[in-house]
């Protein structure tokens, strides 16, 4: 049995590398490289920002809040390592006129070269139950989680392709791998970016252009600040089951995944069981990514299942709270 087993693992492993070179990308050189960072004047994204800025990297800024991307620039300066490096803002909402948000690249690109990185963190949530949440809001979510995306995206990447290199990072949420309660609008808008990521990557793969897709846990951001504020209380006490990440440890992350060329970028032990649970017909960068997802699979479902039964529970306990506290108002 155990001969046999070993050949069926050989055999497995010379299967990956015939149906695909899972040969790990050249990692990307930051000192003197051109990133764009979408959504980077507050929270992830300018933690993102200052950590490309502290290995050499020329910085431009997207957001929308002039008077709060001036800020960020300012703090993003005091970690310069040369008085060569240059942080430029531009201010414009990615998420509502392509030829707007091309003509910004076009004009990032001409001060301060292509771009050899585009990281997409800009992003909102709001949660609530899926009935009393306004249409618009899908419409809105939709737009500025997706093709907020999507648009800058579109923006660098034939220039990518023609140079043959690059990477391209979309910020998703682990509410884009897991749907849960007071995330019908949220957690589709980030599950669409999955989508978008891995038919990206199985086209700009040939050119050696990578995308990484992030799954950051609930991060301490003042967007996150301002969803508490909204949250149901399910889904706040489904939050409070894992701890509050720091957005500097987040940026750290993503940027390391980011010149390596994984697809895949996770935080703490939750966040690697969520996406080996997930990974599908995901891209991988090594053939030792892919057999530890096999070999945990089991494992991670098993604990999954305990996590699943754990929110229904809470989910349960509220309706009944709330059934009891309905029947007391009207018997007082």
């Amino acid at each position: 049995m155990l001969l046999l087993a070993a050949a069926s693992l050989v055999a497995f492993v010379l299967l990956l590398y015939m149906v695909s070179p899972l040969i790990s990308p050249k990692p990307l050189a930051l000192p003197g490289a051109h990133v764009v960072v979408t959504g980077g004047s507050s929270g992830i994204g300018k933690c993102i920002a200052i950590e490309c800025y502290k290995q050499g990297a020329f910085i431009t800024l997207v957001a929308r809040n002039e008077d709060k991307l001036l800020q960020a620039k300012k703090e993003i300066e005091k970690h310069s390592i040369n008085d060569k490096q240059v942080v430029l803002c531009i201010s414009v909402d990615v998420s509502q006129d392509y030829s707007q948000v091309e003509n910004v690249i076009k004009q990032a690109q001409e001060k301060l070269g292509p771009v050899d990185m585009l990281v997409n963190c800009a992003g909102m949530s709001l949660a609530g139950k899926f009935e009393d949440l306004e249409v618009s809001t899908f419409e809105r979510l939709m737009s500025v989680n997706y093709l907020g995306s999507v648009y800058p995206s579109r923006a660098v990447i034939a220039t990518m392709k023609e140079r043959r290199v690059g990477r391209v990072v979309f910020v998703s949420s682990q509410a884009g791998q897991l749907g849960l309660f007071g995330y019908t609008a949220y957690s589709s808008s980030k599950f669409a970016i999955r989508g978008l990521a891995e038919a990206l990557q199985m086209e700009v793969k040939p050119y050696n252009v990578y995308v990484t897709v992030a799954y950051p846990p609930d991060t301490d951001t003042p967007g996150f600040a301002k969803e508490n504020q909204t949250k149901p209380l399910e889904t706040r006490l489904i939050s409070e089951t894992t701890s509050v990440c720091k957005p500097e440890q987040v940026a750290k992350q993503i940027v390391k995944d980011a010149i390596q060329g994984n697809f895949n970028s996770s935080i703490g032990s939750d966040g690697y069981m969520l996406s080996s649970l997930t990974c599908g017909m995901a891209p991988v960068t090594s053939i030792t990514e892919g057999l530890q997802q096999v070999v945990t699979m089991g494992l991670f479902r098993t604990i999954a299942l305990f996590y699943l039964g754990s929110f229904d529970s809470i989910v349960r306990r509220c309706m009944m709270q709330k059934a009891k506290s309905e029947t007391i108002d009207k018997t007082a």
